[in-house]
């Protein structure tokens, strides 16, 4: 059983390979196939076949091809590539409107959340004064209550009372 197993994995993988290979190598084959037969069924041409040496020239530039020299053809081909500019100009033009109204959009939401942020900070500064102010009639009332206790303890002193001898006479009534 191991051995069918270990047979039945290198198939799979040579198939697996061999779909690789196809994927890879495929398309480029068909297209220079493609090419081939489009070249010979077309056995009377305008212009003769154009010879470029692409790796003397530089890489930004495209080689000359039969269509420049056929008036009617580069006509159309200014066309086009008027029209292609055209195309590309009002789609960069749509890209730059639609960035400038994120940023706008961007910068209402940061406004919208300063002011947020601005209120909060003005309730917390409300607040705080409210506490302040709450703290200073405390401590008011905390210094007249002293002056209040030390006054009666002045007069309960002047009539003879004496703080350990109200403890023992608290503790002797209970």
């Amino acid at each position: 059983m191991a051995v069918s197993q270990t047979v039945a994995l290198k198939v799979g993988l040579g198939l697996l390979g061999l779909c690789l290979f196809g994927y890879l190598v495929g398309p480029p084959l068909y297209w220079h196939f493609m090419e081939g037969l489009a070249a010979v069924s077309r056995t009377s041409t305008t212009c003769p076949p154009c010879l470029c040496d692409c790796s003397s020239q530089p890489l930004l530039t495209i080689p000359e091809d039969c269509a420049k020299h056929d008036p009617e053809v580069s006509e159309d081909t200014e066309k086009n590539f008027a029209e292609l500019l055209t195309e590309e100009l009002k789609h960069r033009e749509a890209e730059a409107l639609e960035n400038q109204r994120r940023a706008d959009m961007a910068l209402l939401e940061a406004k919208k959340i300063a002011s947020q942020y601005q209120k909060e900070a003005d309730k917390c500064n409300s607040g705080m004064e409210t506490c302040e102010e709450a703290r200073e009639k405390a401590e008011d009332a905390l210094a007249a209550q002293k002056r209040l206790t030390a006054m009666w303890e002045l007069r309960a002193r002047q009539k003879g009372w004496r703080e350990g001898v109200a403890k023992s006479h608290t503790q002797s009534q209970r």
